[in-house]
């Protein structure tokens, strides 16, 4: 997937940190991460998935629960929408650069599609704004997955919200939803979202939140993940990339979400005093 044309480059500052900057290194980890993975049984097409974004000695093992689907998939387009955990002005945000690179190579960045994108969010008063030499980690953490994972070349639709609220989650999915329906039948897409879920709680009440998330994902109910977040009983720091996600999906016929993985950080440092949750999920549809 290397393309030696591409020189304008998104300079990777959680490569050697988040995840191995030796690409042998860090293709064996996921690999190991993905022999580990059961192999899940779906119907239909598979559309979507929601994937953690922490560390991968963290979330990696849940990652790749849902990341295994992708075996023998193919897709000439991958949008990855996450969270942005940087401050910017400007609502919706996507890379000003060409290319993401990792350890494992580059990946193009699919402009025309973003200006398409773009220009359908206009009529609900948004914009994707691009940004240079961004430090966020959360869409970056998927890439080397995505990488692994897919054999044939694809391009990439990146999206980092900044407002989560539920008009801009709506207004997003609606320009997606065009978008896809707009391309040649020759194109496939995947939506994947960037989220972690509970922050920073101790196990039993990090617990009793996520599976009160969980719950709401596996009934696609985006009017309850709302509620949870807004009365504290559940959190997902990419609330709006779920739902953006999930709206998409049930936009474009009958949705199946299966909930792949679920653990917190205590499965890797033992500490249960304080820990985050993570859960993984794909979207498949069915005819």
């Amino acid at each position: 997937m290397q393309d030696n044309t591409v020189f304008d480059r998104r300079p990777s500052p959680i490569a050697g940190s988040w995840y191995p900057g030796n690409a042998l290194k860090l293709r064996t980890m996921i690999e190991g991460f993905l022999g580990k993975a059961p192999t899940l049984r779906f119907e239909g097409r598979l559309q979507g998935l929601i994937v953690p974004h922490a560390g991968y000695m963290y979330s990696g093992q849940t990652a790749a629960c849902a990341f295994k689907a992708l075996e023998g998939e193919k897709f000439s387009k991958v949008v990855v929408i996450s969270p942005s955990h940087q401050a910017f002005r400007a609502p919706l945000l996507t890379s000003g650069h060409a290319a993401y690179t990792t350890p494992l190579g580059d990946l193009p960045i699919d402009r025309e599609s973003l200006n398409t994108i773009d220009g359908l969010l206009q009529g609900d008063g948004l914009a994707l704004t691009p940004v240079r030499n961004d430090r966020e980690h959360s869409l970056e953490i998927e890439l080397p997955f995505l990488q692994a994972s897919l054999k044939e070349p694809f391009t990439l639709v990146p999206i980092m919200m900044m407002d989560q609220r539920q008009s801009v989650e709506k207004a997003l999915s609606q320009a997606l939803t065009s978008w896809m329906k707009g391309l040649p039948s020759t194109e496939n897409v995947l939506l994947v979202a960037s989220s972690d879920q509970s922050h920073f709680h101790p196990q039993g009440q990090a617990e009793m939140m996520d599976q009160a998330v969980i719950k709401a994902l596996e009934a696609q109910d985006t009017d309850v993940l709302y509620r949870l977040d807004a009365e504290g009983k559940g959190e997902a720091c990419g609330l709006g990339p779920m739902v953006t996600v999930i709206l998409t999906c049930q936009a474009l016929g009958k949705t199946e979400l299966q909930i792949c993985d679920h653990r917190t950080s205590a499965a890797a440092t033992g500490d249960e005093s304080s820990v985050v949750g993570y859960t993984s999920a794909i979207l498949t549809l069915n005819p």
